[in-house]
């Protein structure tokens, strides 16, 4: 059942960054940023979207979207947020001076380039990867593009992977 294996899946994702004891309220929060993404990108890997025209725009899997992959990265970073002042309080704001009040700036830097990050790694490559499927489509219509739309799913797969260990482990630096 696939509903089990992508929770069964997820849940080990969270549990090997998150730790027995911490893991388990986080698991429906990772596996819907797991699920998203990896429909999204599938969507935009199986279908050639930018081929078909319509007259207000253009098709694409959601996640081609910069708009969408940042309120992905905000909503990671709105949640290790939550998760650390729930667990913490006010004393969590306290990890911004450790280990000397020097290092502020760049701990404050590092929470924005935090989410900048996880929304232009993911946009980068599945927009690289639908350019190339289109491109390819266009000048070599039928064979040739399905080896890189077959690299696209996986690179799609990896993707989702990547944004939700990333997310989980976000989190386990805010928890800990």
């Amino acid at each position: 059942n696939f509903q089990e294996m992508a929770l069964g899946f997820t849940s080990d994702i969270a549990k090997n960054n998150l730790g027995e004891s911490f893991y388990r309220p986080w698991v429906p929060f990772i596996t819907t940023i797991f699920l998203f993404i990896f429909v999204s990108n599938w969507s935009g890997a199986i279908v050639p979207w930018k081929l078909l025209e319509i007259p207000a725009g253009e098709l694409a899997a959601p996640t081609n979207n910069i708009n969408t992959t940042v309120a992905l990265s905000l909503l990671t970073s709105v949640a290790y947020f939550g998760g650390g002042l729930t667990k913490k309080g006010l004393g969590y704001f306290a990890r911004y001076v450790k280990p000397t009040p020097i290092l502020l700036p760049i701990n404050i830097l590092e929470d924005f380039t935090k989410p900048l990050s996880l929304s232009f790694r993911l946009f980068g490559n599945v927009l690289a990867d639908e350019l190339t499927v289109a491109v390819l489509t266009f000048l070599v219509p039928f064979v040739i593009p399905l080896p890189i739309m077959a690299l696209g799913i996986f690179a799609g797969s990896i993707q989702a992977l990547i944004f939700s260990t990333l997310a989980s482990a976000y989190i386990h630096e805010a928890l800990e």
